[in-house]
């Protein structure tokens, strides 16, 4: 039995991680940290959990009480938190499953530039292994240090990889819209994310760029070996759950077609453990409520004649596949368990 902590346990994605590890039959959750919440039971904020950690209780954050108490932490905390204490982690032989930004981005300048603090663990971001599965699972495998992908990267780069791995679409034009449930936003609201203000909009934000885009462009270029550049944009839609990217790109020859993209997507994911490809049905096309819930991701492709453009698509949990789910898969990988340990089971319908 593997002993896990949580840093940063009472947000949304902390909730998450509790719920799946609650369940877990090769681990237990021995430390969950929450300044605000420090001595109250886990069950004082997500009341969803009652009956599952009675004994536990939020601690504040202690290094010595995380050694003692860890075999694998999970570093759930806002940018410029984990870059600091992961590598004293690492250095007392404990894992990491890091959901922060702090290790995504392999450019330090543009980390630098996106998050706006110099990096204090330089020689650790190259060691750092992505933690997107259907693309790095035998990395993962022998990782000390995961970095878990945002939520609108990981639906992006879903969507995109079998198009870019069969360099059939100019990688210097892809467009790319997200639309992403209020959840993203966390636990404390602000004036964007406060409810009067955030349910029934469809609404656009960082449209000047978001940070997401960063790890899009630099997993697909490592995929492709060539220069990626997308135009992304988000929408803040009135859903609570959810990422749907919907990404616009351009074959390269005239001669791709709808059975040929089928074929390209079941050769990618074919064997996938949480990626479904849609096909015919009430549903046609990926759609968040058919996830919700559950680790998996819809994805699909199709050609539109009239533009000469592929559209593709993938729509996941923004709190599962695309943070809590994702990461436990994640963990399941390093200390070599079956990745469906703990996650499988089906989404939630309706909800």
């Amino acid at each position: 039995m593997f002993r896990v902590g949580i840093v940063g346990a009472s947000g949304y994605t902390g909730g998450e991680l509790l719920r799946i590890l609650s369940t877990h039959p090769d681990v237990e959750v021995t430390i969950a940290t929450s300044r605000e919440f420090s001595g109250k039971p886990i069950s004082y904020v997500h009341v969803n959990l009652r009956k599952h950690y009675t004994n536990l209780k939020f601690s504040n954050v202690s290094l010595e009480e995380i050694l003692s108490k860890s075999d694998i932490v999970f570093m759930n905390t806002p940018p410029g938190v984990s870059h600091k204490l992961t590598p004293k982690l690492l250095e007392n032989g404990l894992k990491v499953i890091d959901l922060s930004p702090d290790f995504r981005l392999k450019n330090l300048e543009e980390f630098k530039l996106w998050y706006g603090f110099e990096h204090e663990s330089p020689d650790l971001v190259s060691k750092a292994v992505y933690g997107l599965p259907e693309l790095h699972r035998e990395e993962i495998r022998n990782a000390d240090l995961v970095a878990c992908p945002g939520c609108n990267a990981t639906s992006t780069i879903l969507a995109l990889i079998p198009l870019v791995e069969e360099d059939i679409i100019d990688t210097l034009k892809i467009v790319v819209d997200v639309k992403v449930g209020s959840s993203e936003a966390g636990r404390k609201p602000n004036l964007g994310s406060h409810h009067p203000e955030r349910a029934n909009v469809m609404r656009p934000y960082n449209v000047e760029g978001h940070r997401h885009v960063v790890e899009v462009e630099q997993e697909l270029s490592l995929i492709s070996r060539k220069n990626v550049k997308v135009v992304f944009v988000p929408h803040a839609v009135g859903a609570i759950r959810g990422s749907l990217a919907t990404c616009y790109s351009f074959p390269i020859e005239d001669s791709i077609d709808d059975n040929m993209l089928r074929k390209i997507y079941a050769k990618r994911y074919g064997k996938e453990p949480f990626i479904r490809i849609m096909g015919e049905g009430l549903y046609k096309y990926p759609d968040p409520s058919n996830v919700l819930g559950s680790n998996y991701a819809d994805v699909k492709a199709v050609v539109q004649e009239r533009s000469k453009s592929i559209v593709s698509m993938c729509a996941i949990d923004n709190l599962m596949k695309g943070s809590a789910g994702q990461a436990v898969q994640c963990m399941n990988i390093v200390l070599g368990f079956d990745e469906k340990r703990g996650l499988d089971f089906p989404p939630l319908k309706p909800i």
